[in-house]
């Protein structure tokens, strides 16, 4: 509402004015108004100035919005998405569980043999690590149980175990990633092993003396244990190889983790070794099978 410049009023009653003002939505004081009284007869008149008074600008929607914040947000957003996409790109296991499971075969020991020995040893030491066909059994295609599989490589098992008279000695060895392991075999294998005497062949809660010493005492056609612990045994001299006619691996059977035997490198670099104290040169000379389970 503009008002003019001048305003003229009767009587002595500035509030009248203020309530003038009031209704029409205009709000002012003494200090933005300037008042000039003149005297005359039958009352003065009173003239009110009015200054121009400064409009204050309002603050828009626009700046009051800090833009900063809408900036910020989205950014640690993606932070947040990024790392959790690198966490789960580290779980090998996510990865291995939706491989379908291979069986092995004896390619896979010779690739596993030539890997492992690349570096230590030359092209013609290579070579001489080659085994025959003939040494290798048939493999497990991931449908037979123990005591099944073991019934198929070695079918005149009676016969042999009761033709095994020589102590400190072992017709089978089953080799196997842990002690637990071991023992979940020796009792899968019931149906195959009949009257077989059987020994654990691992380290957990058993001290090597006295492995030695049942070696020694009676005789044995079934060892199950970890690479680790029977290689000791055969360094200690509680063990010959030379009476042994299979040589089972726990190939294809995976942990919590989802690996296999030879996927733990030290396991792997024990069963080498093992490999090394004997069982090689007998695989060539045809005594002794291999086996893939």
């Amino acid at each position: 509402m503009e008002l003019d410049s001048q305003a003229h009023w009767t009587g002595s009653s500035a509030p009248g004015l203020e309530l003038h003002f009031a209704q029409h939505g205009v709000h002012c004081s003494d200090s933005t108004l300037g008042l000039k009284a003149s005297d005359g007869e039958g009352g003065g008149d009173t003239e009110v100035m009015q200054q121009e008074t400064i409009p204050v600008p309002v603050p828009s929607e626009k700046t009051k919005q800090p833009k900063e914040c809408f900036l910020i947000q989205p950014k640690e957003r993606k932070e947040n998405a990024t790392k959790t996409r690198k966490r789960r790109k580290k779980k090998i296991t996510d990865v291995l569980a939706k491989s379908e499971p291979k069986p092995g075969l004896p390619e896979d020991l010779q690739k596993l043999m030539k890997d492992y020995y690349s570096s230590r040893r030359s092209v013609i030491e290579l070579e001489e690590l080659n085994l025959p066909d003939s040494c290798f059994l048939k493999a497990n295609d991931l449908t037979h149980s123990l005591s099944s599989y073991l019934k198929e490589i070695c079918p005149k098992w009676v016969k042999l175990r009761k033709n095994h008279s020589e102590k400190k000695s072992v017709l089978m060895l089953i080799i196997c990633s842990s002690a637990i392991r071991a023992l979940e075999l020796i009792r899968s294998m019931t149906a195959f092993r009949g009257d077989s005497k059987v020994i654990k062949l691992f380290a957990k809660h058993i001290k090597v003396q006295e492995q030695v010493k049942l070696l020694e005492k009676r005789v044995v056609h079934l060892g199950v244990g970890t690479p680790g612990r029977i290689k000791e045994l055969v360094k200690q001299g509680g063990l010959n190889l030379n009476p042994l006619k299979f040589l089972v691996f726990d190939w294809n059977w995976r942990d919590q983790k989802l690996r296999r035997m030879m996927d733990i490198p030290e396991i792997r670099k024990e069963v080498f070794e093992l490999l090394e104290m004997g069982a090689l040169s007998l695989c060539k000379s045809e005594s002794l099978k291999l086996g893939l389970f």
